[in-house]
C-alpha cells in the first residue's frame, strides 16, 4: 500500500471514529454529565403540563421531561406553599445536604433503568426515570431537594 493510500485510509478511520464519538456524546448526554458533574447544587424549573409536572433543560437536551410514578405527588407536597406553583418553580437538588433543604429522598431500589426513592414520614415513594443520569453518573443513595418560587422580574 502506498504511503498516500495509508494516510487517506488512516484519516478516514479517524474521521469515522470522531463522528461515532460525537453521535454517542449527543445521544447519551455525556456532554451534560461532564458539564454538570462539578456542580454541588443543581437547579431545574418544573411546571405543570398535560396533567403532570415536567421540566426543560437545554443543557441536557430535555424538553417537557415528565415526572411520573409517584414523583408528581411528592412534588405537590413540596410546592403546596408556593403561590401559583403550577406555573413554575425552582427545584434545587443535590447528592449532599445543603442549608435549607426541604426534603431528603432515600434510594430504595433500581428498576427498569430508573430508581425508586422514598421521601417523608410516612414515606411516599416515587420513581426517577433514566433522565436522572444526565445529572449523576450513578444513582445517589440520598438526594436533597428544595422547592422555591421563581423570582419573576
Amino acid at each position: 500500500m502506498s504511503r498516500r493510500r495509508a494516510l487517506v485510509a488512516g484519516g478516514t478511520v479517524a474521521a469515522i471514529g470522531i463522528l461515532a464519538a460525537f453521535l454517542a456524546w449527543r445521544s447519551y448526554g455525556w456532554r451534560a454529565r461532564l458539564s454538570l458533574k462539578g456542580n454541588a447544587i443543581l437547579i431545574i424549573q418544573p411546571y405543570w403540563h398535560a396533567g403532570t409536572w415536567v421540566f426543560d433543560d437545554p443543557a441536557t437536551g430535555l424538553v417537557k421531561e415528565p415526572f411520573v410514578v409517584g414523583i408528581p405527588e411528592i412534588i405537590d407536597g413540596l410546592v403546596k406553599d408556593i403561590p401559583d406553583g403550577r406555573s413554575g418553580f425552582r427545584l434545587l437538588f443535590s447528592r449532599a445536604p445543603f442549608p435549607g433543604y426541604q426534603a431528603e429522598a432515600v434510594w430504595v431500589k433500581a428498576e427498569r433503568g430508573g430508581n425508586w426513592y422514598a421521601v417523608g414520614d410516612p414515606p411516599k415513594q416515587g420513581w426517577l426515570c433514566p433522565a436522572m443520569f444526565r445529572y449523576f453518573d450513578h444513582a445517589p443513595k440520598k438526594l436533597y431537594v428544595k422547592a422555591e418560587p421563581l423570582r419573576r422580574q
